[in-house]
């Protein structure tokens, strides 16, 4: 199933009854849909346009010929037969690293298809001019906002990656318009982290999330939302193939960063190797 319908299928009981119409619809019809315009789906559905469009607007898409143009790619991306692999009891090791690779280049592949560019180049521009950057997030999130962490602080950005809730609130009553929160949450609706933010926000920063594709709590909350593939559950799979997803997204807007700003960014890159480099040498002396 693509992150698309898997996402109408999880937030599908938290609808209207109407857009509960529509969504069974278009998870029963998705390659028929991708075809249709706004008001033969409404016939098809028995819903009316204003309903899809409503529908599109609360998963995050511009309008129902956005929802379908991204619908459309990815159906046409989707691996025949192909879905996530769970952790199987007594897995011979080639069938699991077999399978451990198919799961990450999925999770990429799908994340790159939700992309919004135009978020993603909001995000960037942001994250360049900010005075300030806290990076907030907890278990395995809190690992993402620690990888941005390092990244950030080679190219002389002012950055904080912070997991304990109270220090999270802490940092973010002290930050200021100018500054940016930037929080990761693969759920969206992890309580702490949406504090923070929310404290971050009535500071005047400008806020930031990374979250699982689909409308929850953290992306409705933030200014600028970026999304990562929305994963088939899987109890005993862990975090592996949704931490992957959600660095692809990191290293996307950092490697624009320094691209934008080459001349700036890459002898800072170069001054933090050679000094590590330097120092840790003579550490060993």
């Amino acid at each position: 199933m693509s992150s698309i319908l898997r996402a109408i299928e999880e937030k599908k009981h938290g609808l209207n009854r109407q857009e509960q119409v529509l969504a069974i619809y278009i998870l029963d019809h998705a390659n028929q849909v991708v075809r249709m315009g706004i008001t033969e789906l409404a016939e098809h559905s028995t819903t009316s346009p204003a309903t899809i469009s409503r529908f599109c607007k609360s998963f995050h898409f511009q309008g129902f010929t956005d929802f379908k143009f991204q619908l459309g790619a990815e159906l046409a991306m989707q691996p025949s037969g192909q879905s996530y692999q769970d952790i199987v009891a007594g897995n011979p090791l080639d069938k699991i690293v077999s399978a451990i690779e198919a799961n990450h280049m999925r999770s990429i592949a799908d994340t790159t298809r939700l992309l919004d560019l135009k978020q993603v180049q909001l995000a960037v521009d942001t994250l360049q001019n900010a005075r300030r950057i806290d990076l907030y997030g907890v278990a395995t999130s809190g690992v993402v906002a620690l990888d941005f962490y390092q990244k950030l602080v080679r190219i002389g950005k002012s950055a904080t990656a912070l997991s304990d809730p109270h220090m999270q609130v802490t940092s973010a009553s002290n930050l200021v318009p100018g500054d940016v929160a930037f929080a990761v949450s693969y759920s969206g609706d992890t309580p702490e982290t949406i504090q923070a933010l929310r404290c971050a926000q009535e500071q005047g920063a400008t806020t930031i999330s990374l979250t699982k594709y689909g409308s929850n709590p953290l992306a409705d909350l933030a200014d600028i939302q970026l999304f990562a593939s929305t994963l088939e559950e899987g109890m005993r799979r862990g975090d592996m193939a949704s931490r992957i997803a959600q660095l692809h997204v990191i290293d996307i807007l950092f490697t624009s960063m320094v691209s934008e700003r080459f001349d700036e960014h890459v002898p800072r890159l170069e001054r933090t190797y050679q000094m590590v480099r330097k120092y840790r040498s003579k550490g060993r002396e």
